[in-house]
């Protein structure tokens, strides 16, 4: 009965993400880092995967914009490898991914937020456009840039459109944290998000 359920699972997100967007409209991936058994970064019962998956479902849902097609690469707490993450990203032919993540750190003063793109991805100027802006929109006196920097993380290397790897916070940071997790903080984290993807 699992394996029914897997198979009936898999064809519906194939369908899902089988249909043709409009010449017109841009697509945007909505990459929920972590999830299922792979928790990533926690702090008492807070966790990375909870964090991100909240946030993302907010900027969905806060799109108005009819020229914007928003995509959650997952919509629960379900387990999508790296792999799987990436064959979906370039079979929807997206004009952006952004894959959100929160981190941590043994030093709890160190916080802020950043951006991560590659060289590899053929589109790094553009993702690297994407990502010096977001993270100017994004970093307040709450919480301060980082900047954009390197990484060879696979999601950033093997999309095939523009890719940017959002690091929203440190969970190891009390004032970080408490921005976080507060429905304030992921409300106004993902107001923003959905205003530049709107442009």
């Amino acid at each position: 009965m699992k394996h029914a359920f897997r198979i009936l699972g898999m064809a519906l997100l194939v369908g899902a993400m089988s249909f043709t967007t409009p010449a017109n409209k841009k697509l945007i991936v909505i990459d929920a880092g972590h999830g299922g058994h792979d928790v990533g970064a926690t702090h008492g019962f807070h966790s990375e995967k909870e964090i991100t998956s909240k946030i993302a479902k907010k900027i969905k849902s806060l799109n108005t914009n009819d020229n914007v097609e928003i995509i959650l690469l997952r919509n629960d707490d379900e387990f999508k490898s790296l792999a799987d993450r990436v064959d979906a990203i370039n079979n929807l032919n997206a004009d952006l991914v952004l894959s959100l993540h929160v981190n941590k750190n043994p030093n709890e003063t160190t916080s802020g937020i950043e951006a991560f793109v590659s060289e590899e991805n053929a589109k790094y100027e553009d993702s690297k456009a994407h990502a010096e802006e977001l993270v100017s929109i994004l970093s307040t006196e709450k919480i301060k840039s980082r900047g954009v920097k390197m990484a060879p993380f696979m999601v950033l290397k093997k999309s095939n459109t523009a890719a940017v790897t959002l690091e929203l916070g440190f969970l190891s940071n009390t004032s970080d944290r408490e921005y976080l997790t507060s429905n304030l903080g992921q409300n106004e984290i993902a107001s923003k998000i959905s205003s530049y993807l709107s442009k």
